[in-house]
Parts: C-alpha cells; structure tokens; sequence
C-alpha cells in the first residue's frame, strides 16, 4: 500500500508498505528520520515517541498504514531548520544526554508536558515523562532539563 503523511510540516510518501509496518519503521527505514529510536518495540520504553495529530504515540505500536493522512512531528521537526528546541537545547545544556537512545522520546513527552502546563511542578514532571526509560542518567539531569525548559518556553504556545 502507498502511505502519505504529512511529516514534520512536508508531505510524504511511501510505496509498498507492508501491513506489518510500524509508523517508526518508515519514519527511520523509508523516510530516513533516524531521530525516533528503536528499543523495545512494545511501546515500554518511550524512545520512539513523536506527535501524531498532536497527540504523543509511541510509534513503534502505531501500524504505518494508521498515519495516512496524519500529521506527525518527529524530535527532528520541534524547531525549525538547524535550531533547537528550548528542551532540546535544555536536555543538551543539563547533560541530560549520555547515550542518547532514550533523549528524542524524552524530549518530546517535555516538548508536549511544556505545552500543556508550561510551569510544572516536580511530580507533574514525573508523571509526563513515567512512560519513558533510561538506563544511563538516574532521571536527575533529564529533570533539570525540563525545569529548564519550563523557563524558556515561549508564553504561548500551541502543541505540535
């Protein structure tokens, strides 16, 4: 089957994808965005978590066939062009980046918490990021970003 999707804010295809394909399979495998990561595939972990019509999913659980017609935001599509998001530039600053595997679900599960409540509280926190996992950080550095972010964020904003 064909897929079309917009990604990022750009309308993309995909041709003979299979039924059995995972949304995170064409985004990394056919479209080419590496940013959302494959690590349990039994959507445990959280690093593969992008928007999907503004909602966070975890990809690896969403059919690729379930995003026609969707709009998904990847970690790579937060900010535009080369810059960075306040909670990608947060999660860099705070060193709440060591292996990186599970930082682009992490990012964007603050991305979305930021939006909706842009001044959180520690257990707000907490409790926005419980659906993703790190085995490097102990969770400190990632918490420190979010309240640095939280600082950052523009006064309005809209989700993805």
């Amino acid at each position: 089957m064909r897929v079309t999707t917009t990604v990022n804010g750009e309308t993309r295809h995909a041709d003979d994808v299979s039924e059995s394909e995972s949304l995170l399979y064409l985004l990394r495998e056919r479209l080419g965005l590496p940013g959302s990561k494959n690590a349990c595939e039994q959507g445990e972990c959280g690093s593969c978590t992008v928007y999907l019509d503004g909602v966070p999913a975890c990809s690896c659980l969403v059919a690729a066939g379930q995003a026609e017609g969707s709009d998904v935001v990847t970690v790579e599509g937060l900010a535009p062009g080369r810059d960075l998001d306040p909670v990608q530039e947060a999660f860099v600053e705070c060193g709440a980046v060591q292996c990186g595997f599970c930082t682009p679900g992490f990012v964007v599960s603050a991305h979305d918490l930021l939006a909706r409540c842009p001044n959180p509280g520690d257990d707000e926190i907490r409790e926005a990021l419980a659906g993703n996992l790190c085995r490097c950080t102990g969770y400190e550095k990632i918490l420190d970003a979010v309240r640095c972010a939280a600082g950052r964020m523009p006064s309005e904003r809209s989700t993805v």
